[in-house]
């Protein structure tokens, strides 16, 4: 029996691991890196040890000062988790040497399917359909003629992908195929820096494919069984970002053959606990061989609501040498739910990933809604590891319900301090093509996020509004004498106040270019009457507004305008108010009325859109480079992002190199503007 269970990982799957474990009366031991020392997981263990470093490769994938910690404490079990050290065969092993029972399968079962090239010709053996695909070794020189060679075996469009790992890195999608060799240079380095190995493989690309996978679990005496499918088919950059159970596509007829087939791939390899066997489903209802995930899934929350089973406290039953009770064989499907991703990432620039302060981070309760999240109000996101901040699963008798439930509960989320993708969530569950189960891997690339996103009410001139009054009834609050002059810059009664307001929301205005802040001039004019308190307010030089304010506080708006009452929620962090009501949330920044002189950078500069490390720099001063040109490549959370030309021109200045951490804004290079050409620079991530 496990007594002390170490979790070597870190946020929302530990406090996952530990709740369950909590309820097993099994004492829980957390390790933490210097960023996540005030995480919300490292207080809900019984105890926690400093793993000393910031970086995964310093913390969470040093195996042996994880097996330390764990004899240190007396620890007599480990449980992994999802990435980081979950499908090392070596660290499965290690747990075995120093005595420490490993919460997962056995190492030659992880080895086994560690390479997905090998994997590949086992499941073959097994009888598991798969594709034909073409392997190139971590050191391997690229094959003269590649591109001949992969039409040859594969057939174009091609996918690259790492062996030795998940997660959308090290992997590309080949239209072009002049593109592939720069393609496989791309994942090569990517799979290497976020696996250790560079090796790659390449296979047919189906055509707009769902992607579906089958939760399977495996106990020490030979009894595997399928616990039913789930719709990962919403990606971006190849990671999920909304999972679902059961699939929309799948027939009880097609999901019997998925669940055999599954069961095949777990028996082939002597599986023993929780795994997941991935495959493509093309249009014709055909299916093929992914992978098999050795460990947790992030989306197990999904099969957990439909079937009612524990798999944590499953694998941590099989973990101890029981058997499968029969009430997993017996399973059965049991209404729908869905899961969507909270990332914190700027979608609007491309997905990349947003660090900072999380000043409020709230989520509502409402039945059949689950909350896993790695983060509080007060915590820090950092550059270091993957920006998920919290999972959200609906469930519910129907997946029309669960979309409903799922997107009012992310609309209604107070989340401050970082820019997420919630907005784009709420886009997609309401989306028709979505409601509709029309999905594929493809979906949005034909949506464009951006339209998604916009696709609700316009609320930041209804909240830049509230802002101006809140502001002012701030000012009313805190001020010691004259409590009967007006609240702005003016001292005047008859006269209006004004104040200006940059919206740094994630959705442009329509018609606008992503990025640009809209600017808000509101100016106003309270008059508290013996019943009521009402407002003249004019937004941006426009028609006056009559407001009639049932509440006006510093953290709360209550107005009405045009007959309709709405409530708005204000808060502040610094000089950034953040507004929330029913039609959504905006964020906003007070200009300086009188602006003080700032410095500019140089035109033409191209500045890093996030922080990150330089992963290589590809031109040189005097280059003469092309719109759309790679300048310079970054490097965070394990991803490479391109930093490119915007225009026709001449490389005038490098002002960074290779291995250098810079800060989001940071001058790469700057590029003189060809005569001819036309546009702001800028990036292009």
């Amino acid at each position: 029996m496990i007594k002390k269970l170490l979790i070597a990982n870190r946020g929302e799957i530990a406090s996952r691991v530990i709740r369950t474990a909590r309820a097993l009366d099994v004492q829980t031991v957390a390790v933490f890196s210097a960023p996540d020392a005030g995480a919300p997981y490292v207080s809900e263990a019984d105890e926690a040890i400093a793993l000393p470093g910031a970086t995964a490769e310093e913390t969470y994938l040093r195996g042996d000062l994880i097996v330390e910690a764990a004899l240190r404490v007396g620890a007599d079990a480990i449980h992994p988790g999802y990435g980081f050290l979950s499908e090392n065969a070596s660290f499965a092993q290690a747990c075995a040497d120093a005595g420490l029972t490993f919460v997962g399968p056995p190492p030659a079962a992880i080895r086994s399917m560690g390479s997905k090239t090998s994997a590949k010709e086992l499941m073959t053996a097994a009888g598991v359909p798969v594709l034909p695909g073409l392997t190139l070794g971590d050191e391997e020189d690229l094959p003269a003629g590649l591109a001949s060679l992969a039409a040859s075996v594969t057939g174009f469009p091609v996918l690259v992908k790492a062996a030795f790992g998940g997660g959308g890195r090290g992997m590309r999608a080949v239209v072009d195929p002049a593109d592939l060799d720069e393609a496989v240079a791309g994942a090569r380095r990517e799979a290497k820096s976020a696996f250790g190995n560079g090796t790659v493989f390449l296979e047919r690309l189906v055509q707009r494919p769902r992607h579906i996978e089958v939760q399977i679990f495996a106990d020490a005496f030979g009894q595997v069984v399928s616990l039913f499918e789930r719709e990962c088919s919403i990606q971006r950059r190849y990671q999920k970002i909304i999972e679902e159970a059961p699939s929309p596509a799948v027939s009880d007829a097609l999901r019997a053959e998925l669940g055999a087939a599954a069961v095949a791939a777990g028996k082939a390899i002597g599986y023993v606990g929780a795994g997941t066997v991935e495959f493509i489903l093309d249009a014709s209802g055909e299916f093929y061989f992914l992978e098999v995930n050795t460990r947790l899934q992030v989306e197990h929350p999904v099969t957990e609501m439909v079937t009612g089973l524990d798999l944590v406290a499953l694998q941590i039953l099989v973990a101890e040498g029981k058997p499968l009770p029969p009430e997993v064989a017996s399973a059965r499907l049991a209404g729908h739910a869905i899961e969507a991703r909270l990332y914190a990432e700027d979608v609007a620039a491309g997905y990349l990933p947003s660090t900072g302060k999380l000043s409020r981070f709230e989520m509502p309760s409402f039945p059949g809604l689950r909350v896993d999240a790695g983060f509080a109000s007060g915590g820090t996101v950092s550059v270091y590891y993957d920006p998920m901040l919290a999972k959200v699963i609906a469930h519910a008798p129907t997946r029309e319900q669960a979309a409903r439930l799922l997107a009012r509960s992310l609309a209604q989320a107070r989340i401050h301090g970082v820019v997420t993708n919630r907005d784009l969530l709420v886009g997609i569950l309401r989306e028709e093509e979505f409601l509709a189960g029309q999905i594929d891997t493809g979906y949005l690339t034909r949506h464009d996020p951006a339209g998604l996103m916009a696709a609700g009410p316009r609320t930041d001139e209804l909240h830049a509004i509230a802002v101006a009054l809140a502001d002012q009834a701030l000012r009313r609050l805190e001020a010691p004498v004259l409590a009967g002059v007006p609240s702005g810059w003016r001292n005047v009664p008859n006269a209006p106040q004004r104040v200006r307001y940059a919206s740094s929301g994630t959705v442009p205005a329509r018609g606008a270019t992503p990025g640009t802040p809209e600017v808000f001039e509101v100016s106003y004019r309270v008059a508290t009457g013996a019943t009521q308190t009402r407002a003249e307010v004019c937004v941006n030089g426009g028609a006056a507004v009559d407001v009639l304010l049932h509440a006006c506080a510093p953290d709360l708006v209550d107005l009405q305008i045009d007959g309709i009452r709405r409530a708005v929620r204000i808060d502040r962090d610094g000089g950034t108010r953040y507004a929330d009501s029913a039609l959504g949330a905006s964020v906003f920044t007070e200009q300086p009325r009188f602006p003080l002189p700032e410095s500019h950078v140089a035109a033409g500069s191209l500045v890093a859109p996030m922080p990150g490390s330089v992963v290589r720099v590809e031109a040189a001063v005097g280059d003469a480079v092309t719109a759309g040109q790679v300048l310079v490549v970054l490097e965070a959370m394990k991803m490479e992002h391109s930093v490119r030309a915007p225009h026709d021109g001449v490389v005038a200045e490098i002002d960074v190199s290779a291995g250098q951490q810079v800060d989001q804004g940071t001058v790469l290079a700057v590029l003189s503007e060809d005569p001819g050409s036309q546009g702001d620079p800028g990036v292009s991530p």
